[in-house]
């Protein structure tokens, strides 16, 4: 059974800092694709960042050179580092894993980001 839990969120000054991250279970975080993303009131969940069982990062605009997706093997751990955040940084966020054998994908239950002006 996979599962994934998010942990780290809360409320954060703008121009702070903090450091989501997502214990997996059940499946091997370096073996698959996974990804972060996040759902504001009232708005569709969107894309933040992911990183490839290969290790290649991407990210949305928005948070390019504020975050950086990374994971800990040996932890089956993936991370979110959040600097310099922003009130519109406010959100649910959420991570995902997409299996490179069944291609099904398991997202976390979300954690709350909120950052104040």
């Amino acid at each position: 059974q996979v599962q994934l839990v998010e942990s780290g969120g809360g409320l954060v000054q703008a121009g702070g800092s903090l450091r989501l991250s997502c214990v997996s279970s059940g499946i091997i975080v370096s073996n698959n694709a996974m990804g972060w993303y996040r759902q504001a009131p009232g708005k569709q969940r969107e894309f933040v960042a992911c990183i490839s069982s290969g290790a290649s990062t991407n990210y949305a605009d928005s948070v390019k050179g504020r975050f950086t997706i990374s994971r800990d093997n040996a932890k089956n751990t993936l991370y979110l580092q959040m600097n310099s955040l922003k009130p519109e940084d406010t959100a649910v966020y959420y991570c995902k894993i997409t299996s490179r054998s069944t291609l099904m994908q398991y997202w976390g239950q979300g954690t709350q980001v909120t950052v104040s002006s």
